[in-house]
Parts: structure tokens; sequence; C-alpha cells
């Protein structure tokens, strides 16, 4: 049976209804439908139109709570806010892009400049290594 759960949970998984959601988020369930109504918050939608909250949806309502409560920022600050953290993980997602295509294209003008062929490698887990061919033999780093 265990075969079948996944190894990690996806953060982004709808699986809480809006009074689990609530319950761990420390609000009321009505107070969730106003986020929601607001943009605060955008839970997925179930068949039956019920809303569906991931744990990153209770992680921004708990971030949402600490604002208002805690540094008395209101709706709108808030909102702003969240903007904010939505574009910089966008940013940081497109350099993180950025910073592999350039570390590909260095690695591809090393290897015209001193002809040492570089070979990549792929672990099941998914990680991907760069390497080079030394005297005929395989040598990845940390290997």
């Amino acid at each position: 049976m265990s075969a079948h759960l996944p190894q990690v949970l996806d953060r982004d998984a709808p699986i809480f209804t809006i009074s689990v959601a609530a319950n761990l988020a420390g609000m009321h369930p009505q107070t969730l439908r106003g986020y929601d109504r607001m943009g605060l918050v955008e839970p997925k939608r179930a068949r039956g139109r019920g809303r569906r909250y991931s744990m990153h949806d209770v992680a921004r309502l708990r971030l949402v709570q600490h604002l208002s409560q805690v540094e008395g920022i209101n709706l709108n600050g808030i909102r702003r806010i969240l903007a904010m953290e939505t574009e910089n993980d966008r940013l940081r997602d497109e350099v993180n892009e950025l910073s592999s295509r350039l570390e590909a294209a260095r690695a591809e003008l090393h290897h015209e400049r001193t002809g040492v062929p570089r070979v990549f490698t792929a672990e099941t887990s998914g990680a991907v290594h760069l390497g080079r061919v030394v005297r005929g033999q395989l040598a990845l780093p940390g290997r």
C-alpha cells in the first residue's frame, strides 16, 4: 500500500476543504471566502465547486494573518506585498534558468577551446551532473 503513496507531498496539491484550511490557518472559513473574493488566496475548485486549499495556500493565509494582525498592514498593502513576492519568485526562477544556460554555454566554449569533451549524466532522482572525459575515463564532480 505505501508503494503507491508519493514520497514527497506536493505543496500545491489542492487537498484541504475550506473548514480544514481555516483550522490550519487559525481563521474562520468566512474569512477565507473573503480573501478568495479579494484575490489574496486563490484556492482550486472541486467538481462540486467547493474550494480546495493546498499547503501553499495555508502558508499564504498565515502570512496574510501575520501581516494584518502583527504588522498592522491593511489588505491593500498585503495584496501589494503578495504581488511583489510572486514577481520576485518569477524573477528568481528566470535568473536560475539564465544561470544554467550561461553555465552550459561556458562549458561548451571551454570544450571548444580545450578539446576536452564534456558529458552529462543523470541520476534516477533527476539530478544532472556535468563532467569531462579524462584519458578515456569519465570524471564527474563529487564522484
